[in-house]
């Protein structure tokens, strides 16, 4: 039985990683993968991959390497979380509006419980079922809320941070090219869609589709 206490910090960091690359595997029906083939995409070296699997039971078999979906189940179940998550969203541009209408329709333990934009023809309207407030009244609308999704213009970036930072918001996933500044109880992570292309295209390259059927 995996006991997730005792997962290091570092791997931990590790495991976003691993899943996004081993659901892609999944999803070109690839059934196995090997440390050296995980090494080689992502940059870590084997031993720590072995080290980092061991955490999960999954050690692997010499000429055969690892089960795909087995890991996926055990890092799925690491992923998820039980308890509630309410995001707040800053800013309602063409991807911002894009979230509130999916608003992670499939999680029902992350919602987006408010919005907030700068343009006044936007705050006071609903969309998605989530009121859009106006960007001055941040402050007095995060109750109860630790997590940010951050889609601004790259100049407000850092302003908008320093405001959520003061009301106490512990995580922001940043959408924008700015590598914002936060203290360091504050956890950021960095979502770059050029970098997600890139990781599809290498992805294509070295594991065709046409490939999928062969062992």
């Amino acid at each position: 039985m995996m006991n997730q206490n005792k997962i290091p910090q570092a791997t931990a960091k590790r495991l976003p990683l691993y899943y996004r690359f081993l659901n892609n595997l999944h999803i070109q029906g690839k059934s196995r993968v090997s440390s050296k083939e995980l090494s080689e995409a992502m940059k870590v070296d084997s031993a720590t991959i072995r080290r980092d699997f061991s955490y999960f039971g999954a050690l692997g078999k010499k000429g055969y390497g690892y089960n795909v979906e087995y890991l996926l189940g055990f890092f799925r179940k690491t992923l998820d979380q039980d308890e509630n998550t309410p995001v707040a969203l800053i800013g309602v541009g063409n991807l911002g509006t894009a979230f509130l209408n999916y608003n992670f329709t499939k999680n029902n333990n992350t919602k987006i419980e408010v919005a907030f934009d700068a343009d006044k023809r936007k705050v006071g309207k609903t969309i998605g079922d989530i009121q859009v407030h106006h960007i001055d009244d941040l402050e007095g609308n995060l109750e109860n809320i630790s997590v940010a999704i951050l889609t601004v213009p790259v100049s407000e970036a850092q302003n908008i941070t320093d405001r959520l930072v003061k009301t106490g918001i512990s995580g922001i996933l940043n959408f924008t090219p700015a590598r914002i500044t936060v203290p360091e109880n504050v956890r950021v992570h960095h979502i770059d869609l050029a970098v997600e292309l890139q990781s599809l295209a290498y992805f294509m390259k070295h594991y065709p589709l046409e490939n999928e059927g062969e062992e």
